[in-house]
């Protein structure tokens, strides 16, 4: 399948227990993406398994362990495990978050926020041009979900505009990421759509999220743990208004429901990307 077939098609993210299942599948433009991580691996049955996915159905590659939000450089080994998986699955698209893990070798198993001053944002595309360079690839960068304010000296979407301006990187847009945020923290999603590039979106990811056990709604959680909410829904009609149709993942990593279940949700996103594909891109 070229990528020009697959850019206004809807995937979803592949876990082990739905191997059979995704070899099976044969839903038009069905696409599945993995974490890198869990692949770096010389033998074994999940890269057997992989390996017969990715003949039938084409993959992208999402990290989750590059750190490159944080004060250190990209690791050289790392890298070269990466380098080895886009050689032999070819993904379709490579993206990692705007976030760090990382500090003097010690790694913590968690994607951590960065606090956005200007130290950071040169430390950020340093590390965005490292992996760029070293993979001879364009990376997406995906917006996080975020819960407090760390007295930030920049707005978040003007670090992550700033970055796609110096480094050539692209934009992974996390709906339900930026509905988490505007809510716990009062930020407006239209105005921050209107002041990223979204001509530089190259994916989207639509998960499901939760409320905090003890603050109730006044705080959400993603949790990749639920189904896409409603709010979550619109927020992609707007998205996609603003960018036009875009490859678009549904993200599930906890309470693993059938591989039905997650089939019905890209079957929507499938639907709206058809539907509002038609439409010629709006301002937000």
């Amino acid at each position: 399948m070229l990528l020009s077939d697959l850019s206004p098609s809807a995937g979803i993210g592949l876990k082990p227990e739905h191997y059979r299942s995704a070899l099976e599948a044969r839903a038009d433009g069905l696409w599945f993406e993995v974490h890198p991580e869990n692949y770096m691996v010389e033998g074994g049955p999940r890269l057997r398994w992989l390996d017969a996915i990715r003949e039938i159905h084409p993959l992208s590659l999402h990290g989750v362990a590059m750190s490159l939000g944080g004060p250190d450089r990209p690791d050289p080994a790392h890298l070269d495990r990466w380098s080895r998986l886009i050689s032999r699955y070819q993904p379709v698209r490579i993206s990692e978050h705007l976030a760090w893990s990382a500090l003097d070798d010690i790694w913590f198993a968690d994607l951590l926020p960065v606090r956005m001053t200007r130290m950071a944002l040169d430390r950020f595309c340093r590390n965005v041009d490292i992996m760029q360079t070293r993979l001879g690839r364009q990376v997406l960068i995906e917006n996080p979900a975020r819960y407090v304010w760390l007295n930030d000296e920049c707005d978040e979407a003007d670090f992550l505009a700033e970055t796609v301006k110096r480094t050539g990187c692209g934009l992974l847009l996390d709906v339900n990421n930026l509905h988490i945020s505007a809510h716990n923290l009062g930020i407006d999603a239209r105005d921050w759509l209107r002041r990223i590039p979204v001509g530089a979106v190259g994916e989207i990811h639509l998960a499901g999220h939760e409320v905090d056990s003890s603050m109730g709604e006044a705080l959400l959680i993603d949790t990749h743990g639920a189904e896409i909410a409603p709010p979550v829904w619109r927020l992609f009609e707007t998205v996609i208004a603003a960018t036009g149709p875009r490859p678009t993942l549904i993200e599930r990593d906890t309470h693993l429901p059938d591989f039905n279940v997650l089939i019905a949700e890209r079957d929507l996103a499938q639907a709206q990307l058809t539907r509002l594909g038609k439409r010629a891109p709006l301002h937000v």
